[in-house]
Parts: structure tokens; sequence; C-alpha cells
């Protein structure tokens, strides 16, 4: 997700808003350049031996992001694990697996027995990894850099990966043989926006997620700001041909308003799509989460949860959480696109992660952290509220920034807030009991800044909340900070019962210069008895990192 940023780190952000302006105007040709020019040589190093590339995939999947029941829990059973609760305080360290010109690791894996599907965004490339040694039975190379994590699904009983890459399309690869089956764009008509979450596979359906550029772009002072608007696609699994959209609001259009340096202006824009839609079979509805506007006039689908018809795209139902949310990139440094009216929120509370659909002993709840540091819990049928706790102060890098887990019993969420807005920020982790929205248990984390971690670490004070999305497993959950270092508590009393620190430097299995960083976005998974963390993501002045480091229990 392209989150956004306040005045005091405008710099940084200018310049990756340029950064990022390319790749949404479709520069691909120069991200295939770096990838063509790049040295093969540690992907030679990365494969196993001939005798060792043989993929089983009679096992259902231990782990995916969206969950073949599309209710993005964040949650697994030991058995779904392979890992119990007392398994946890044993953990160590069984291998390290670098990327060369890496600066983060933002996918989740798909754990298919003794396979791991993984997706290593800035190499463009997606590998199948032995669990047990980390080398790759195979690698597919992307046509450009890629941008989400993995869904797993069967297309007529064969097993197959889907994802999506920088330029809008969405591949669709043979799990077993990592050949490309498909690719398509996954674009809405009218509307080239960004693809950055996961798409999930539904029946004959794969539902896209599109998000938008008018966040950055409404920083350039030129730009008659804005005209993009969040959507989501439906293509058709076995080729790819959209089936249906739904725009979170209509074709902007000049609204008479013009900015201070006499540029036009253009609305109503922005409502992104940022993260994985929730897909609920039951009652033929899919669930989307959105961002803020980004020009006027402001809509009801901003900061929003979002019911659609699975089978026509209509939406049943909006909950609005803020309204007259308007902000884009140039909110941060003042310019002359962010035009503030009377009754404008401008404070970028979007929602930068699905919404869990959990079933409880008395009802269904749809619920879903947002960036306010809200805790939100709707019916889901008619999405009307059912409860509301206030977690966090809220800021543009937090409160909770890319979503809740849930074991159906409690709720867990994540809280980043660096600097907030009131200075009254208590980064951590929180739990809440589903069924009321009542307390459980929080853990307030605090920096660990001793002469050598300060040395590594840039902003080692400030730089230590809770902001990766955590998981669920058995009577444990996991998560990890800013600063590196990766915790798990026991989910039903909040004590701490793991603790390892990933910034550091790595012998990897390729040979390739290992080093960890910060631990953010979808980067925590396990299956199959293990325990596997992509540490590194250096956007928004976050420490950079290149490995995906692999736990197991000692024995």
């Amino acid at each position: 997700m392209f989150c956004h940023f306040y005045s005091e780190i405008k710099f940084y952000f200018v310049v990756i808003g340029l950064l990022s302006f390319l790749c949404v105007n479709q520069l691909v040709l120069a991200q295939q350049n770096s990838l063509e020019v790049e040295s093969e040589e540690w992907i030679a190093d990365t494969m196993c031996a001939l005798d060792n590339r043989t993929i089983n995939l009679e096992q259902s999947p231990s782990f995916t992001f969206t969950r073949s029941d599309g209710n993005n829990p964040r949650h697994l059973d030991a058995a779904q694990a392979g890992l119990t609760t007392d398994d946890f305080p044993k953990l160590e360290l069984a291998w390290a697996l670098a990327f060369p010109d890496t600066s983060g690791l933002r996918a989740a894996p798909v754990i298919v027995g003794s396979t791991l599907f993984y997706s290593a965004t800035d190499s463009g490339r997606v590998f199948a990894l032995d669990i047990k040694s980390g080398c790759a039975k195979w690698v597919y190379t992307g046509d450009s850099r890629l941008r989400s994590s993995i869904a797993y699904s069967e297309i007529d009983e064969s097993p197959v990966l889907v994802f999506s890459d920088s330029a809008g399309m969405i591949h669709t690869v043979d799990a077993q043989s990592g050949e490309r089956i498909w690719v398509a764009s996954g674009q809405a008509s009218g509307n080239q926006g960004m693809l950055t979450g996961t798409p999930v596979v539904t029946g004959d359906k794969v539902i896209v997620p599109v998000s938008g550029s008018g966040v950055i772009t409404g920083g350039n002072p030129n730009y008659e700001c804005c005209e993009n608007h969040g959507a989501v696609t439906a293509l058709n699994v076995r080729t790819g041909e959209k089936l249906w959209e739904y725009h979170t609001m209509p074709t902007a259009e000049y609204t008479g308003q013009v900015s201070s340096t006499g540029v036009k202006q253009r609305g109503p824009s922005g409502a992104p799509i940022w993260t994985t839609p929730t897909v609920d079979e039951k009652r033929g509805q899919v669930y989307v989460t959105t961002g803020e506007n980004t020009s006027h006039p402001t809509t009801n689908t901003s900061d929003a949860i979002i019911a659609l018809d699975l089978e026509t795209g209509e939406a049943k139902w909006v909950f609005q959480a803020l309204e007259n949310d308007m902000w884009n990139f140039g909110c941060s440094a003042r310019g002359p696109n962010c035009i503030i009216l009377e009754d404008t929120n401008s404070v970028d509370f979007d929602f930068g992660g699905p919404a869990i659909l959990v079933e409880t002993p008395d009802r269904d709840l749809l619920i879903a952290g947002q960036k306010s540091g809200d805790l939100w819990a709707l019916d889901p049928d008619t999405g009307s509220l059912v409860w509301n706790q206030r977690v966090g102060e809220g800021t543009a890098l937090g409160g909770n920034h890319w979503g809740i887990a849930s074991n159906f019993d409690r709720a867990f969420m994540t809280i980043n807030d660096p600097e907030g807005m009131n200075g009254n920020s208590r980064p951590g982790i929180y739990s809440y009991f589903v069924g009321t929205g009542e307390p459980s248990w929080f853990y307030e984390v605090q920096p660990e800044c001793n002469e050598e971690r300060s040395e590594r670490l840039r902003r080692c004070e400030s730089l230590f909340g809770f902001s990766a999305t955590p998981l669920s497993v058995d009577g444990a959950v996991i998560t990890g900070g800013l600063d590196g270092r990766l915790f798990v508590f026991n989910s039903e009393s909040g004590e701490l019962i793991y603790e390892y620190d990933t910034v550091r430097d790595y012998e990897t299995i390729n040979g390739v210069e290992g080093y960890g960083g910060s631990i953010d976005s979808h980067s925590i998974s396990a299956g199959s008895g293990m325990v596997f963390v992509g540490s590194g993501y250096g956007q928004f002045r976050q420490v950079p990192g290149n490995v995906l480091l692999a736990f197991k229990p000692s024995e």
C-alpha cells in the first residue's frame, strides 16, 4: 500500500513519490531492463540439486494470505501450522535466503507441504522453495517488478498461483512447474490505478483490488488533481477475461475549483482499495476496504468498508468510518493541490488491511483495523455498526497500518503511531474479545537501543512500533517491530514467550550478502512446522533488509 506522510519527512517522500509516479505511469521498460542486466549467478546458486526439484501438492495448503475460504483471519490452528504454542519458545534459525538489489520484503507466501511459494517482489520473481533447506525448485520471472502476495487455488484440479505486478497485470502460474498460464490486465476501464493488494480466487473468478495514483500525483503542483479512483475487477479464472468491475465513484470531472497556482481541479477521486478483498460465499458478497479521497468533492466510499455482490459487483452496502478525509501528497508539503475546506478532515486515516469475517457463537461479524487507531465490528448483512474501540492515536503511518488477525475469540491489533498526533502514542499489540469488543490484554512495546543496535538502526529511539500484520497460530500470536524484532505472545494471557532480533548480518544458503531490517507489511507466515519472516522494509525511512528467515523448533 502507498501510505501517506507528514511534512517533517516531506523531502524523503518527495523522492519516493517521484519514483512511485514513474511506476504508476507504466514506465515498465526501465524495470524490465534492470531485471535483464542483473547477474543471474545468484539464482543458479539458489537452485536445488536436480534430484530435489520435485513438488508434491497433494497436501492441503497450510498457509495462504487469503485462505481458501476467503475470510482473511490470519489464523492457523496447530494442525494447519504444524506448530503448537509450546513450540514457539524453542524456535531457532534454520536458514536464511537473501535477494540482491532488494531493500524490502513485503509479500506473504503460500505453503503447501514441503514447498514455500514466495514472491520476492523487488526481484520480479516468484520462487518455489524447499522448506527444509531454502533452495529453489523453480523460479518464475515476471515482466516487471511484482507487487502482491500470492493467492493459491485450483483450475480444473490443477494447482495455480495468482499475483499482480507493478504494471497492473495479473499473472496465473502453474504451481507444479512454474510455467505461465495467462497474464491479463487487472485494471478497471478508464481508470489506470495500481494493483497493491493480493487478488482472491473464488469459484470461477479472480477478484482484483485496484488502488490509485492520485495520492502521489497530487503532490505535483502542475497536476490537475485528481482523477484516479479505486475499483474492483473480476476476471475469469481460466482465461483472464473481465467479468465485471466496480468503481468506488464516478469518473472525475472539472469541479470549478482552481488551486492557488491557477491549476484547475478535478474530482471526485481517491477511495483506493489498497488491500486484499474478503469473500463471503454464504452471503454471496465481497468486502473491500478503502482509502481517503484525494480531491473534492468527497464521497461516502472513502475510508470505508464496502460489500459487493459476488456475481455482479454491485454495491450492497457502504459503511464509512470517517467522512471528508481528503488527502494527497500535496498535503504533506502544504502544496497547492491540498485544498482544505471548512469540513475537510485531511488526516489520511484509510484502511490499509482487509476486513476479517468472523463466526462467533452468537453472530457473524466483520472486523477491521484502521489507520485512525480504530477497531470496527460490523454486521455483514447490513453494514451496521456493532461495536468500536479507539485503540491508537492514529497517524499517516499508523495506528493500524496493514491489518489485524483473529483466532475467532479475540482480535489482535498492532499499533505503530510513530510520534502520535497528540504525543500520547502507545505502540504495541492490543487484544479484544470479538463478540463484545471488550479489552483482553495489551503489550506496550518499548525501544531497545544499545550501542550496537543504535549503529544498525537509524532512529532507533522512535522506530519500534508494531506495523506488520500479526499472525495467530494455535494459542500464540506473532508480530514484528519496525526495529526488526520478532515477538511471539501467548494469545490468551499476552505473555511474551519468544523474541528474536533479526537486524543482523546473515550467512545465507545462496551466498548472497544478507542483512535484516524492519519487519512490516505481510511478511510473517507459518506452516509445515516452521515460521517464516521477511526482514527488511526500506520504505518510509524504515530499515532496509533483504532476507527471508526460516525458523523451526529445536529438537
